[in-house]
Parts: structure tokens; C-alpha cells; sequence
């Protein structure tokens, strides 16, 4: 059973404190560990890939078949079926149009001194994308991270997928011809991570890694943040549900198992003002549960993490779920955009009861890659712009100089500096 908190009780604040404290994420210590393999990699590049490969994958590779071959790639996505092909094609489609409306604009003016500024954007040269393997596979974490990098105009986009014991998931390679990757590498952990940022002989090293994966990955992604970008370090996934009224008990289960059958460490949060409705969706998910295939999975992390959260008011729901700032937000309610209105923190909101969180992690057009951890209380979700850089552009004329310079100049001395006087531009002039 879920944990049940009300507004009203007096140990509400500390048990909802609680709660935002409670620490969800694998608490193992790998730094030392994924250290060491990203020193191996550096010193010994595809080598330590081969050796690397064939002790956690079972898998034994040579340096000549660490990517995937054409004819390779053209056998796996024929194994793909007409109706997921299908699929996939609608989502890589919706997720590029939805894309391409972010793309930001160059821009250029001249002030009244005669100056002219501006800024640029200009795509990273390569990037590249971590995708889980084996069992944990994702096609739409393929689109959702290489088809932005390539609206955004990355020039080389790079996938790294873990091939255990070979197997991989032919929908991942075919996710990766639809978002236009152009090379394709079957290794995987930290390993990969070190690869991308540094290089080796056959692997050339890139501007930015995306991409989830588990604690060696994102230990790995922290490591070499700085020598390379990276998206974000991502915890364990969250819904948040605020409901009233009428709405459907049934469903509202049904988007709170969604997320939970994710990860045994995930959390589906349902606030209402309406206690009888929450309790009507607890018993609910209680129903659905057995019959889930991942009822295990999703079982612990309802038992370990679920919460209800009985409020007042709307207003008050939306007040709670800022301090949550939660990676998705459902608003399913009479009202829900004027309410969306009085929301700051989400990575993601999903309007009205017709738009589920799990249509959003395939088809819906936005990203699924999504702050966690209330990590959206300051960071947005993977966009196209995450593979732009702005450069800020200045062009002064004779007549700018003269009119700011000297403030400049002044400025400058303030701060102990006194090689930055423009008179020699200008001789007398300033």
C-alpha cells in the first residue's frame, strides 16, 4: 500500500518532507570502478573495448567489428515487423516536427551607438548516444535523443548499444537508420561512455554524450563532463497525478502503474482534494496489479514509493507539486490549463484526461528525456537546443568605440587592468 499523506494533519510537513528526502537512486559506489576502466580505455583504447566487451557482455569482438556492418544493419531491420515499423516511422516523425519548432533564430541589430551585436547558434561537430541493451532496450530513447542532434544539424551522431551474449533489439537498429545515425558501435558500461569522450583507434571521440543507462554509465557521464557535454544525470523515473471529480479511477490507476512498472526504484504520486476518488484509484491499482507482467517490478515500487496525498484545493495540489517539481505531471481535471497555469516546476505537463504520461514517452512529439530528482526546479528535458552552442557576436564602428570605450577603459583601471585603453585606435579620438 501507498503511503497516505493529508494537508490537514499536523505531522503533514514533516511526513512530506520526508518523502521529498527519501533517496530512490542505486546507492552503490562505482567511481573507483568506472574510473579505472575510463584510464584503461585512454591507455589502451580498442583493445581494452575487446577485453572490456567480453567480460561484462560475454560477447568476444575484434577492432574491426566493433560497429555494426551495413549488411549487419540491413538483416537486423529486417526482422522488424510491418506494424512496429510503423510505429516507429509515426513516432520518429512526430518527434522531428515537434523538434524543428525549436530551432532558435540568428540575430543582428545595431544599437543607437553604432554598434552591431548579436549571437549565433552553430551545432556541436559529433555527439553521442548511450542506449541501453539486453533486456532493457529503448527504440525511443534512439529517436528521442539522436533525431533532435540531427534537427539540430549535428554533423556525426554515433550510438553506442551493449550487445550481451550478441542479442541485440532490432528496433533499436532500426530507430537508428530513421533518426539518421551514422555509425553504430556494440559495446557498452562505462566503457562506451570513456570511448566516446576520448577516442580510440577505430571509435572517434565526440562533442556531447546522451543517453540513459545504469550506475556505471552515469558515474562514467559525471567523469568526463567537461572534456565532453552531457545531457543530464538521470534518477529514477516519477508521475505525479493531480485529480478531482469525475474522472476515471480506472485510468488514473492505469497512469500510475505506467510508471511504475518502469523501475522497482520509480514513484507514482496521486494528489487530489477528493479523497474518495483517491480512494477509489487505490483500490483500483490494487485490482490492476496482478495482471501486470511487470507486477513485480511494479508491485515494489507502489509498495516502496507510491503516495497519495489528500489536499484542500486545487491550488494547494498545485502548491505541493512545485515543491515535488516532478519529471512528469498529469493534470487530469475540469480545468486543467487554467491550473497548469499556476504550475513552475515539471519536466513535462500532460493536459486533461485524454493524454497519458505513456503517450508521451513514444509518440506525442516532446522529449521523454526529463529532469528527475526535482532536478526540473532548474533544468528543461533533452532539446534541440542541447546540441546548439550560442556565440554572442560584436562589430563596433569608429563612432561606438569613441562613445563606449571610455567607460570601458575606466572600468577596466577599477579592476587593476591598464592595457585595455583604445586611444592608439583612435590616436587622439578617446
Amino acid at each position: 500500500m501507498p503511503i497516505t499523506l493529508t494537508t490537514t494533519d499536523p505531522d503533514f510537513e514533516a511526513r512530506f518532507h520526508d518523502m521529498l528526502g527519501a533517496k530512490r537512486e542505486d546507492s552503490t559506489d562505482v567511481n573507483d570502478v568506472v574510473a579505472s576502466i575510463i584510464a584503461d580505455v585512454r591507455n589502451r583504447g580498442d583493445a581494452a573495448l575487446v577485453e572490456l566487451t567480453a567480460r561484462f557482455d560475454r560477447l568476444e569482438l575484434s577492432p574491426e567489428t566493433l560497429a555494426f556492418s551495413p549488411a549487419e544493419i540491413a538483416a537486423e531491420i529486417e526482422r522488424v515487423s510491418p506494424e512496429d515499423r510503423a510505429a516507429l516511422t509515426l513516432a520518429a516523425g512526430r518527434i522531428r516536427a515537434y523538434h524543428a519548432r525549436q530551432m532558435p533564430e540568428n540575430v543582428r541589430w545595431t544599437d543607437p551607438e553604432g554598434a552591431t551585436l548579436g549571437w549565433r547558434w552553430t551545432p556541436v561537430e559529433a555527439a553521442g548516444l548511450y542506449v541501453p541493451g539486453g533486456q532493457a532496450s529503448y527504440p525511443s530513447s534512439v529517436l528521442m535523443n539522436a533525431i533532435p542532434a540531427r534537427v539540430a544539424g549535428v554533423e556525426r551522431l554515433v550510438v553506442c548499444v551493449p550487445t550481451p551474449d550478441g542479442v541485440v533489439n532490432p528496433l533499436v537498429i532500426l530507430a537508428c537508420q530513421l533518426a539518421g545515425v551514422d555509425e553504430i558501435y556494440r559495446i557498452g558500461g562505462a566503457q562506451a561512455i570513456a570511448a566516446l569522450a576520448y577516442g580510440t583507434d577505430t571509435i572517434a571521440r565526440v562533442d556531447k554524450i546522451t543517453g540513459p543507462g545504469n550506475a556505471y554509465v552515469a558515474a562514467a557521464k559525471r567523469q568526463v563532463f567537461g572534456r565532453v557535454g552531457i545531457d543530464m544525470i538521470a534518477g529514477p523515473s516519477e508521475v505525479l497525478v493531480i485529480a478531482e471529480g469525475d474522472q476515471n479511477p480506472e485510468w488514473l490507476a492505469l497512469d500510475l502503474l505506467a510508471q511504475a512498472e518502469h523501475d522497482a526504484d520509480a514513484q507514482s504520486i496521486l494528489i487530489s482534494p477528493d479523497r474518495a476518488l483517491a480512494e477509489r484509484v487505490v483500490a483500483e491499482v490494487e485490482r490492476l496489479l496482478p495482471t501486470l507482467p511487470r507486477a513485480a517490478i511494479a508491485g515494489a515500487s507502489w509498495r516502496d514509493y507510491g503516495t497519495v496525498i489528500i489536499t484542500r484545493d486545487l491550488d494547494e495540489a498545485a502548491a505541493l507539486s512545485d515543491q515535488i517539481a516532478p519529471e512528469h505531471l498529469e493534470l487530469c481535471v475540469e480545468d486543467p490549463e487554467t491550473l497548469s497555469n499556476k504550475v513552475r516546476h515539471a519536466g513535462a505537463i500532460f493536459i486533461g484526461g485524454y493524454t497519458p504520461e505513456a503517450v508521451g514517452d513514444y509518440v506525442s512529439g516532446p522529449n521523454h528525456v526529463l529532469p528527475t530528482a526535482r532536478s526540473a526546479r532548474f533544468s528543461s528535458g533533452l532539446s534541440a537546443l542541447d546540441f546548439l552552442k550560442r556565440t554572442t557576436i560584436a562589430q563596433l564602428s569608429p563612432g561606438a568605440l569613441a562613445a563606449i570605450g571610455p567607460a570601458a577603459v575606466r572600468l577596466a583601471a577599477s579592476e587593476g587592468l591598464t592595457r585595455t585603453d583604445f586611444r592608439f585606435r583612435l590616436g587622439s579620438g578617446l
